[in-house]
């Protein structure tokens, strides 16, 4: 990825009649964006035009897609030139929201005629929880992101579209953690990797809630957290400490297997007393 600076000198009078064919215009204008400062990759120019390269991951309730985002300037390489996954959620037709109760609770809306009609998973109150899924994640990344923890940069919201950091080098995305055979010396700091980030989450009332190597990623030597739509408040859903507890169990059966001695209870134990010492 480059680094790049916005031209000040851009109008929309610039832009020709229409985006090379099979692309489109960039989504920035008019979409939420992520928090400032933004890394230096990010390309807001309005000139800028977007790629489709294809599914990088497929799920029950969303799709993630690989797209490059460039301001042409006639070579093929050009200076304004990143790569980003974009996270497409399903409609409400086509998703299925097969857990979503559970993590839901804790969670409001300010209108009680929403509330109902997300527990009655009527047409509107699907519409709803799918728009909840989306903007529950874009916004876990963000604050996630600004305690500096190892999460993909969000950089955008549009409707059911969350476009962010895309984690890999030279095009290639990042294996998940189950995907890999990490040497055991490398072995032990991943774990406290995932250590200091379970902390930090559960020290801000927080915990996954889906937690497994499937949902990290190994860039490097460094660990990435991805799928954070259904990030729990461990204190204000009845069932918190179930979903870390089950965080907890999916990790530390994976770093067991691979013959690190990795405790589940003193990690728990560890996580209990760093989400109610809030209180």
């Amino acid at each position: 990825m480059h680094a790049f600076q916005e031209n000040p000198e851009f109008s929309f009078d610039s832009l020709p009649d229409a985006p090379p064919e099979g692309e489109r215009w960039s989504s920035w204008d008019g979409a939420t964006h992520g928090p400032k400062p933004r890394p230096d990759w990010v390309i807001t120019a309005l000139a800028a035009v977007e790629a489709d390269l294809g599914i990088l991951k497929t799920g029950k309730e969303a799709d993630v897609h690989v797209v490059r985002r460039w301001v042409p300037d006639g070579t093929d390489q050009p200076a304004l030139d990143t790569w980003m996954a974009a996270k497409r959620y399903r409609t409400s037709e086509h998703r299925m929201f097969h857990r979503d109760a559970g993590y839901q609770e804790g969670r409001r809306v300010r209108r009680s005629r929403e509330m109902r009609a997300m527990a009655r998973r009527t047409d509107f109150g699907r519409e709803l929880l799918s728009g909840q899924w989306a903007s529950a994640e874009f916004e876990a990344l963000g604050q996630l992101w600004e305690l500096g923890l190892p999460v993909p940069y969000p950089v955008q919201l549009s409707d059911r579209e969350m476009l962010m950091e895309f984690i890999g080098s030279d095009g290639e995305a990042a294996p998940r953690l189950a995907q890999t055979r990490p040497a055991p010396d490398l072995l032990a700091d991943l774990f406290e990797q995932l250590r200091r980030t379970m902390t930090v989450l559960a020290g801000h009332g927080w915990a996954h809630g889906d937690l497994s190597p499937y949902n990290v990623l190994l860039h490097g030597e460094r660990l990435v957290v991805i799928d954070w739509p259904q990030v729990v408040d461990v204190i204000g859903n009845p069932r918190g400490f179930e979903f870390l507890e089950r965080d907890v169990t999916n990790m530390c059966r994976w770093f067991r297997a691979r013959g690190l001695d990795a405790d589940e209870s003193e990690l728990m134990g560890d996580l209990v007393a760093a989400a109610t010492s809030r209180w």
